[in-house]
């Protein structure tokens, strides 16, 4: 589990899980489950931006500006109103197009209904926005280092095998440019 997946997963327990699965209609472990697998596809599609000069200094400034972590330790008031940190905005700009296929994928994957699905992830954004800013933050990262960090977080594989090894590496894993016959290999192979 990538560091990342790992500081967000740890947070997401108890009460904060109760309160977050209240807010979707779902149970607790659907809320989690559904946790562990959107960290890592967002850690993916933040990793396939910052692969690039300009996404990597667009990505730093972003975090540098609005993302220091603090979300973190607050995630009971955050929960409260998760509409103020503007998941939906920043899932438009880490997903842009291939959103619906990751919220069909994801829904799918934990037998949510789309819009939860879709939910979720946008509460979920802001968190993993939250870590990288304090993993950028507490070690000096500049637009390079940013880069280098999601890029090793992307390919980082849990001890144990299955979906959660092959979800860190799902965006575009045949790197043909496309990310939506990933998404459909990764929710395929869930259910194997």
């Amino acid at each position: 589990m990538n560091l990342i997946t790992q500081m967000i997963t740890q947070k997401v327990g108890g009460a904060v899980a109760g309160q977050l699965a209240q807010r979707l209609g779902i149970s607790e472990s659907t809320a989690q489950t559904a946790v562990q697998l959107a960290v890592p596809v967002i850690v993916a599609a933040l990793a396939r931006n910052a692969s690039q000069p300009q996404g990597a200094q667009d990505l730093h400034q972003a975090v540098a500006s609005d993302h220091d972590g603090s979300i973190l330790d607050q995630l009971t008031s955050y929960l409260g109103n998760p509409q103020a940190a503007n998941g939906s905005g920043i899932l438009g700009h880490v997903l842009g197009g291939d959103r619906p296929a990751v919220e069909s994928n994801l829904a799918q994957a934990t037998g949510m209904d789309q819009n939860s699905a879709g939910s979720l992830l946008e509460m979920v954004a802001p968190l993993v926005m939250g870590a990288v800013g304090r993993e950028q933050q507490q070690n000096g990262l500049d637009p390079n280092g940013l880069s280098q960090f999601l890029a090793q977080q992307q390919q980082e594989q849990p001890a144990d095998p299955g979906l959660m090894g092959s979800i860190s590496s799902m965006l575009d894993a045949n790197r043909d440019g496309s990310v939506t016959d990933d998404l459909s290999r990764i929710a395929g192979n869930f259910f194997k």
